[in-house]
């Protein structure tokens, strides 16, 4: 399903099929890795 779903994106370049994307490839990961990944986000300044 992953990489169905970045192929689409890659063909489309859809930001929600992006979105998707990201939201599928979090889910995979670990749940060590889930919250390290939660935390890179906090420290990320907003524009």
């Amino acid at each position: 399903m992953i990489e169905f779903t970045w192929k689409l994106f890659s063909q489309t370049g859809n930001i929600d099929t992006y979105l998707l994307f990201k939201e599928l490839e979090r889910e995979q990961q670990p749940s060590g890795d889930k919250q390290e990944t939660e935390l890179e986000e906090v420290d990320q300044p907003i524009f």
